[in-house]
């Protein structure tokens, strides 16, 4: 069954998803490069919204500024032609040697200027691109060894370039706002900012993290062995889900960047209700744009390649007309009933209700039959079953 995308999904694909040649580090490339117009124009005949990319993927690294011109021209005319957007810019501080160390956190100060000056061109780049979001990656912020680092003033220096960044958009006035981009390990032994919650805390030591969220990624949670689902929502409760990268993993081990839905299918399915259908019991509600970060298999040609983006909107929209279904079956909201979810939202303590008010009711401890109510059933294998039955289309 393919279902066919339009604009109104807001899909959204890497410029180095569809054009990733196949290289890894047991081989060179197993495709030819293909033509970031050509990416433009296939991606927009698929209905996706908007393709999105680091700089040197569209611009060579050491291009000088005809060159850089020129690409430019190219590709905002292809653009301009399909009605394709650019919802998401990013820079890359990690592909050339000079970045071994990191960006930000380089034990080199003249390589941590030089990122600051790439990291800013190109912020200037996605507000002349009418992005909405600049992502941050550190995937060279890291180290192998533990006491190769002042760990101490490596969380001051990313501090410092966020800050940077985000006091300099807001100079500037540009319609942006950061998404700092987890990833635990890979490439580096390990990486700083590993989690969504490890970049949460250090949002909130930021001057002006006002405007910085996070873009979470199925895989860099998954890889550490993390529940997705369980990441994006606390990025949504703190009203940081700036934006999502999806793809497919399956269990601990490397960054496998599958289609979205060829990992851990059951996880895809909870991630598209959460994000379509929102908490059971309201709350913040996601509208940033449904973006794949994955890679082609290194074993198809281009035709494989363009495939699997169809792919990855096709089974994001089986699971979200699944995810709808589940949530209107009323055997479904029998059971959620019944497992208690909706009574999560109401309050602890009632209204007005203060600690010396709980602590003086002796229903709450002293009369409260902790045995009795330790009978109660959550039947939340039940509601699980449910949740398969709609996922394998058996309801």
């Amino acid at each position: 069954m393919t279902v066919q995308p339009t604009r109104d999904d807001r899909f959204s694909f890497g410029l180095w998803t569809v054009g990733w040649t196949g290289q890894d580090p047991f081989g060179p490339p197993s495709r030819k490069p293909v033509d970031p117009v050509e990416a433009v124009q296939r991606l927009s005949d698929m209905g996706a919204y908007g393709i999105t990319f680091h700089d040197d993927d569209l611009i060579p690294f050491d291009a000088d500024a005809n060159e850089r011109e020129a690409i430019l021209k190219k590709f905002k005319g292809a653009l301009d032609e399909t009605g394709l957007q650019v919802p998401m810019v990013t820079t890359n501080l990690f592909s050339h040697p000079v970045f071994k160390d990191g960006g930000f956190t380089s034990n080199d100060r003249n390589v941590r200027r030089f990122a600051l000056r790439k990291v800013l061109r190109n912020v200037d780049l996605a507000a002349e691109m009418g992005a909405k979001t600049f992502v941050m990656w550190g995937g060279r912020e890291g180290s192998e060894y533990d006491g190769s680092k002042d760990l101490s003033a490596a969380f001051d220096r990313m501090k410092e370039g966020i800050d940077t960044v985000a006091a300099y958009i807001k100079e500037k006035k540009y319609d942006l706002r950061i998404a700092i981009e987890p990833k635990p390990n890979e490439p580096r032994g390990d990486i700083l900012l590993p989690t969504v919650g490890s970049a949460l805390a250090l949002i909130n030591e930021l001057e002006h993290g006002d405007i910085v969220g996070v873009n979470p990624e199925t895989g860099h949670e998954q890889m550490a062995g993390l529940n997705f689902t369980h990441s994006i929502a606390q990025a949504l409760w703190s009203g940081k889900l700036f934006h999502i990268d999806l793809n497919g993993q399956r269990s601990i081990k490397y960054d496998q960047d599958l289609v979205f839905g060829h990992g851990d299918l059951t996880s895809a399915f909870f991630t598209v209700d959460l994000l379509e259908n929102g908490f059971p019991g309201g709350g913040p509600r996601y509208d940033g744009p449904r973006h794949f970060d994955y890679k082609p298999s290194r074993t198809d040609g281009y035709d494989g390649v363009w495939n699997s983006a169809k792919a990855n909107m096709s089974t994001y929209l089986m699971l979200k007309e699944r995810a709808r279904a589940f949530r209107e079956d009323p055997e479904v909201q029998s059971a959620m009933a019944d497992s208690g979810i909706l009574n999560l939202s109401e309050p602890t303590f009632s209204a007005g209700e203060t600690t010396e008010d709980l602590l003086r009711d002796e229903t709450t401890f002293e009369k409260f039959d902790a045995d009795a109510t330790a009978e109660r059933s959550f039947a939340f294998v039940q509601l699980n079953q449910l949740a398969l039955e709609h996922l394998m289309n058996a309801r």
